[in-house]
């Protein structure tokens, strides 16, 4: 399965429903997939395979997690994880609640452990069973409605460990690693993973280097919180001063990326927004907007080929954020 068909295969079910998670996965076939490593910096590695990418921090506590790809990809990425690090799953944090990030959580989870204190075990036999899942908890309900009858995801792949506020941090493998909300940007429970002492930020789908950005309307998402987020990510960015390099940002999909990839994906959607803005307040409706083609000198990068999101589903997306 080529990578542009993949993508747009994951389109159309994304923007239908987060149901279809186990349909879509009978369906295809993921034995062709390969997981590719590679090293961010520090303690962090990017892999990529099938679905959104993963990003793996390891060291002397074990290893932590960020998303989980589709279940049937789940061997695969920890053998990919055990070439770099032979240590115990501790930790799986998911940077939102759409089926290519959290999939995987379910077999993920049985892989690891929980670091729980004697008193605990004691207690509760099953406690430290299982890697902890964590999510803002706004991902958690999304991952627990229930859709057409079902639960959009299974419950064993659900987060244990919410967080209701701006951020929760931990201290693992020797530095900080700190979760921030971002609210009401792809969705309503995004969170982007600052691994503080390797310099990395996991972005999840708040920045991506392959087509526009996805703004799901269904699930809480804005265009406003999306230009919100990428200022974040900027802020939280130091560069390299007249080169490459500082900062390093895994994007929910494509390529490893610094500051300069950001600023440049930023200042896309900030124009594209404001040229709709502008659009909105003359009272142009949708089809007139997009006949106008706001994002025209953007299409050669953004609107390529197997594209996760064209032109014109962002500019009705920017469109209906905006009505709102």
């Amino acid at each position: 399965m080529t990578r542009a068909r993949f993508n747009i295969a994951f389109a159309a079910i994304a923007l239908a429903s987060l149901g279809s998670l186990a349909a879509f996965a009978q369906q295809q076939d993921f034995s062709a997939v390969q997981v590719h490593i590679q090293k961010a910096q520090g303690n962090v590695y990017m892999l990529v395979g099938a679905g959104g990418n993963v990003t793996v921090q390891i060291g002397s506590d074990g290893v932590l997690m960020v998303d989980t790809q589709f279940a049937p990809m789940s061997g695969k990425l920890l053998a990919a994880v055990r070439t770099v690090s032979q240590g115990p799953l501790r930790y799986i944090i998911n940077t939102h609640s759409h089926p290519d990030h959290v999939g995987g959580n379910e077999n993920l989870k049985k892989a690891g452990s929980t670091v729980a204190g004697g008193n605990v075990t004691l207690d509760i036999a099953d406690a430290a069973l299982g890697a902890q899942i964590i999510a803002h908890i706004n991902a958690y309900k999304h991952m627990s409605a229930r859709v057409n009858g079902q639960f959009a995801t299974p419950a064993a792949a659900w987060p244990t460990s919410t967080f209701l506020g701006d951020d929760k941090k931990l201290y693992f493998n020797g530095e900080g690693v700190h979760i921030i909300h971002q609210p009401n940007a792809h969705t309503d429970g995004d969170s982007l993973i600052f691994f503080r002492k390797s310099d990395v930020i996991a972005a999840g789908d708040l920045f991506v280097t392959e087509g526009y950005p996805f703004i799901d309307l269904n699930a809480g998402g804005n265009v406003q919180g999306i230009v919100a987020g990428l200022n974040r990510i900027v802020d939280l960015c130091i560069p390299v001063y007249g080169q490459e390099g500082g900062t390093m940002v895994i994007p929910g999909h494509g390529r490893l990326s610094d500051i300069g990839d950001v600023i440049n994906f930023r200042e896309m959607v900030t124009i594209v927004r404001d040229r709709v803005q502008d659009m909105v307040k003359k009272n142009m409706t949708l089809d007139q907007v997009k006949a106008a083609k706001p994002t025209k000198d953007y299409d050669t990068v953004y609107n390529t080929q197997g594209a996760f999101v064209m032109a014109d589903a962002f500019v009705e997306a920017v469109y209906r954020s905006l009505k709102k």
